[in-house]
């Protein structure tokens, strides 16, 4: 049988904040966090390396703020 994976939709509307923190010397992981209307802690993913959380960062300021 295969890995399981799990998704989540949430709409831009109920995102209140982010924050993103690159990878650095010792730590190669970047972190991105997503706090939502309806949780109350954020909702959080690891990134090996900085590119693809920069290209999420950037379609959420894109989306966040319309």
């Amino acid at each position: 049988t295969g890995k399981k994976t799990e998704y989540h939709s949430i709409p831009y509307k109920s995102i209140t904040q982010y924050s993103i923190e690159t990878a650095g010397h010792f730590d190669l992981d970047a972190e991105l966090k997503i706090w939502v209307s309806s949780m109350e802690d954020p909702i959080t993913k690891e990134f090996k390396g900085d590119d693809s959380i920069l290209s999420i960062q950037k379609a959420l300021v894109t989306f966040t703020t319309k």
